[in-house]
């Protein structure tokens, strides 16, 4: 399981207190049991709204480790060929590896 981003934590944090100060005071509520209810209501609207948060789009290094994970992807990369340079006094020319 993924860890939460940054900004899902602080999008969840601030929807449980605001929501949680709203319901409170909307609702005039003095009781335990409506307390308890308008606190539960709010921690389950800040889960939402921290798991509708949208992630990160993948990195270079995240996409380069996926695409590395991936057979498919890898069958189909075909390493880039390197012109041969030849070398003063050499006999041969020289090519150098990928």
């Amino acid at each position: 399981m993924p860890r939460p981003t940054a900004a899902q934590l602080a999008y969840g944090s601030f929807t449980v207190i605001f929501s949680t100060l709203a319901m409170l005071l909307l609702s005039q509520t003095s009781s335990g049991p409506g307390v308890v209810v308008i606190a539960l209501a709010a921690l389950v609207l800040g889960l939402l709204v921290a798991v509708t948060v949208p992630a990160p789009k993948p990195t270079a290094s995240r996409a380069s480790a996926v695409a590395a994970a991936s057979p498919r992807l890898a069958e189909r990369r075909v390493p880039a060929q390197r012109e041969t340079v030849a070398v003063a006094g050499a006999s041969e020319p020289v090519r150098e590896r990928a």
